[in-house]
């Protein structure tokens, strides 16, 4: 079976990180999507907290068996992304394990933990992101190049930022851009609302 990792910050999960799962599974790069949410200590900006954004994920892939959720990065204290791929290689170990991310990641990831172990043991399955220059990026990595894998992904434009900007304005996000129950449950929470009255 080939596994995709998907992880990131998830905030919130939006229609997007749910159509790249389906894409690579409807198109045969693989057999089951995992999400992986950051825990808290990853200091971004207006982060709400790890166990709301886990439920949300929850919510968004509840009806795609072959979307999970794990909570392996929520439960750990401070996790680098190759003990994440490390321990779903441990957990399974007869299948294969890629790490789903985008050219803006594969740019930073000679800055990553141990990343030389990632691409030596893992495959990437890269998506491309707006205009990175993807031939140059693959410059830096040439003796891996047969572990990196260039996803073509028809994408929409969607950001967890711009939705977080809409919600804090009084807008309300669309069904393209989140799943209804998904955005049922962040009305319900009353997430990303400003926390002062102008």
């Amino acid at each position: 079976m080939k596994i995709g990792i998907f992880g990131g910050s998830f905030n919130p999960p939006h229609n997007m990180h749910k159509q790249i799962a389906l894409d690579l599974v409807n198109k045969n790069y693989l057999d089951k999507v995992i999400y992986v949410p950051t825990g808290n200590y990853y200091q971004k900006d207006d982060l709400i907290p790890a166990p709301i954004r886990y439920t949300m994920l929850k919510i968004m892939t509840k009806d795609y068996p072959n979307l999970e959720v794990s909570d392996y990065e929520i439960k750990n204290k401070l996790v680098y992304t190759y003990q994440t791929l490390d321990y779903f290689r441990q957990k399974y170990p007869k299948d294969q394990i890629y790490f789903i991310c985008g050219t803006d990641n594969l740019k930073e990831l000679y800055t990553w933990k141990n990343y030389k172990h990632i691409l030596t043991n893992y495959k990437l399955l890269v998506i491309k992101r707006n205009h990175d220059q993807v031939e140059e990026i693959l410059k830096y990595y040439q003796e891996y190049s047969n572990n990196i894998i260039i996803l073509n992904l028809l994408q929409s434009r969607i950001s967890s930022t711009t939705i977080r900007e809409k919600i804090s304005n009084n807008y309300e996000p669309t069904s393209k851009e989140l799943d209804k129950n998904v955005l049922n449950y962040i009305k319900k929470k009353s997430l990303y609302k400003p926390h002062h009255h102008k």
